[in-house]
């Protein structure tokens, strides 16, 4: 059962998301979506701090950054953050393809998401830089290995929004293999 707050939260979304298939993300206020959600501009940034939240937030950065502190140490920092994203994908229930595709395809159609989608990656990056640096691995090579991690990512899922394939499971793969193969 859900809660109020995530029913509104998802209200908010999929309103959000019908009025920028219509209007277009720069055609679509705060006030337009909190409106036909039947809530206030107040209750909205309750729940997202700003319109490009609705689009860009990752909920699976802890995931992440504690699936990658549960591979083995002495891996190099790709391949530990390539085992760790695959093993917390593995742990999250399979997502609503098409919410997650109007999401990435209206950020990939719209050049000012474009920061935000910068902001929430580096959000990402710092997770998996602080899950891999220690030990052997210091924190310049963790953050080197986070941001090809998140590189290569952010290029297979933008481009998989562009595509009529419903298999999410096969961008995030194909984006992870090339990482695996980079000295093959």
């Amino acid at each position: 059962m859900t809660s109020r707050a995530e029913r509104t939260r998802d209200r908010l979304l999929t309103v959000a998301l019908e009025l920028f298939a219509k209007q277009g993300y720069d055609g679509t206020s705060v006030g337009e979506i909190a409106t036909r959600a039947g809530v206030t501009e107040m209750t909205f940034f309750r729940h997202f701090p700003t319109k490009a939240s609705l689009l860009v937030d990752d909920p699976y950065d802890p995931l992440i950054g504690a699936a990658i502190n549960r591979q083995p140490p002495g891996l190099d920092p790709i391949s530990r953050a390539v085992r760790g994203i695959r093993s917390a994908w593995r742990e999250v229930p399979p997502p609503a393809v098409e919410d997650v595709r109007a999401r990435l395809r209206i950020v990939a159609r719209t050049p000012a998401l474009r920061a935000s989608i910068a902001g929430a990656t580096a959000a990402t990056e710092a997770v998996i830089t602080d899950a891999l640096a220690g030990g052997k691995v210091g924190r310049y090579a963790a953050q080197i290995a986070a941001g090809a991690v998140m590189g290569a990512l952010n290029t297979a899922l933008l481009e998989w929004s562009l595509t009529d394939s419903d298999d999410l499971s096969e961008a995030i793969e194909t984006a992870l293999g090339v990482l695996e193969d980079r000295r093959g």
